[in-house]
């Protein structure tokens, strides 16, 4: 690790010109070479100054290197007027080996040329994985430059979610926070960003339109402050929520209550949502059995399908989102992009092949399960078998865990990526983005972007 920012350009001498303005890479094999320990140098350097430091170059590389964030609304809005569609868009949650799962999903999309998926991640996970906005931005824009990949790139900010909780308890302060997460989100290339108020769903209240009223009006709120502080020429896809995930399936008559409550809370001219999230028989990670297997669970896809017909033909939105999909089935997938689903987020199978890999470390493995039990005993519900309990909570070891994992030998975390490229193909063959790269292309406009090498430091 470097110990001040004065080392960390001097060891980049005669690889990259610039500092503090535009970053020019003249070496880029050695560039290339030297990546890995730049981007842990941006992971965990103790000191904040050469972490801000290590992101900036990253992403002021990327941007020289034709990588760019970028805002999928383009494509979205020409998917919502039916001039292109046919595949659904995957959303990918890296909750930990974030370096090493992105670049397999760059090495799976430049080999099936694919340009439409994202990377994201969402409120809650950015707390438990220890992966800040702009740390999780820097290191996909990392991979992407270690892949050669070159193009846009879509980061989301998954479930923004407000906290039923806190919000009834003080809802400015909750509000308040929020923005302050849109606004260091923005700052790190984040111009996706899913609005979830779903938990403000009161479905003791009488009447549709009541149920959805906090749901449609926050949702509204935060959207005309998105309009407010997004980057000049950049318009930020954002997405919206009916049902929450886990509960009750979503129903036309819902979607309508939602949309045009949304609507007309919504600021004078102010553009509004791009998709919508429903709930058609998922839980997030699946249901899990007591012997610690996943349930196989039956989605309504002809809810699914009748909802998204519903979004693009009456509303103009690309469609519905699908959420915590991963664990279905193989034989589910190719259903999404046939029904016409707009996006599926998929999270919590890549967390599984890690932990379940037969070469994963068995003395980490037992080590972390040991510190789960102790750590989150309190989550461990009457009834409740340990494998039902490890399952569900092994995802909140990734940030305690967080250097271990990225410690792990080369050739297991070789060996990972390749699988997991081999998983990101067989999804990216189903949902049929195959080749979306040249529409991606055709649609999406990368624009100028300004790296603030202050609001790295100070978000780093």
């Amino acid at each position: 690790m470097h110990r001040d920012v004065d080392s960390l350009y001097q060891s980049l001498k005669g690889i990259m010109e610039g500092r503090e303005g535009k970053v020019e890479v003249v070496d880029r094999e050695r560039f290339i070479k030297g990546l890995d320990d730049l981007v842990r140098e941006g992971v965990f350097n103790p000191e904040r100054e050469v972490r801000g430091h290590a992101r900036w170059i990253i992403r002021s590389a990327a941007l020289s290197d034709g990588i760019h964030p970028s805002s999928i609304i383009d494509l979205y809005d020409a998917m919502g007027r039916e001039e292109v569609g046919g595949f659904t868009v995957p959303a990918i949650n890296i909750r930990g080996l974030t370096y090493d799962m992105a670049r397999a999903v760059f090495r799976a999309a430049m080999e099936g040329e694919v340009g439409a998926f994202i990377f994201e991640i969402a409120r809650s996970e950015m707390g438990y994985t220890d992966q800040s906005p702009s740390e999780y931005s820097a290191v996909i824009m990392a991979a992407a430059l270690r892949e050669g990949f070159r193009g846009p790139v879509f980061i989301q900010g998954d479930h923004f979610q407000v906290k039923r909780d806190r919000f009834k308890g003080d809802r400015e302060v909750e509000i308040e926070e929020l923005k302050a997460l849109i606004r260091r989100s923005i700052a790190s290339g984040f111009y996706n960003i899913d609005i979830d108020a779903s938990t403000l769903v009161d479905l003791e209240k009488k009447g549709l339109v009541e149920q959805q009223r906090d749901n449609f009006e926050i949702t509204a709120l935060f959207t005309d402050y998105i309009r407010s502080v997004e980057p000049e020429g950049i318009t930020i896809t954002i997405g919206g929520e009916i049902g929450e995930v886990g509960g009750k399936n979503s129903t036309p008559e819902e979607l309508r209550a939602f949309m045009d409550g949304y609507l007309s809370s919504l600021g004078k001219g102010v553009k509004g949502l791009s998709k919508i999230s429903v709930q058609t028989g998922t839980t997030h990670g699946g249901v899990v059995l007591p012997d610690g297997s996943i349930a196989r669970v039956k989605i309504d896809f002809d809810t699914l399908e009748r909802l998204s017909k519903i979004a693009r033909k009456e509303y103009g939105l690309a469609g519905c989102v699908q959420h915590g999909a991963s664990t279905l089935p193989d034989e589910a997938f190719h259903l999404f992009p046939e029904k016409g689903t707009a996006e599926i987020h998929l999270a919590t199978a890549f967390q599984n092949m890690v932990y379940d890999d037969p070469s994963f470390p068995h003395d980490l493995r037992e080590e972390i399960y040991s510190y789960l039990k102790e750590k989150h005993r309190g989550e461990w519900k009457e009834g409740e078998t340990e494998e039902q309990f490890i399952y569900k909570t092994r995802k909140k070891a990734f940030g305690p865990f967080k250097k271990r994992f990225w410690d792990l030998p080369e050739a297991y975390r070789e060996g990972l990526r390749e699988r997991l490229k081999d998983r990101f193909l067989f999804l990216f063959e189903k949902l049929k983005v195959f080749g979306t790269k040249e529409i991606v292309d055709r649609w999406v406009k990368p624009l100028p972007t300004r790296i603030d090498l202050q609001g790295e430091i100070e978000n780093s």
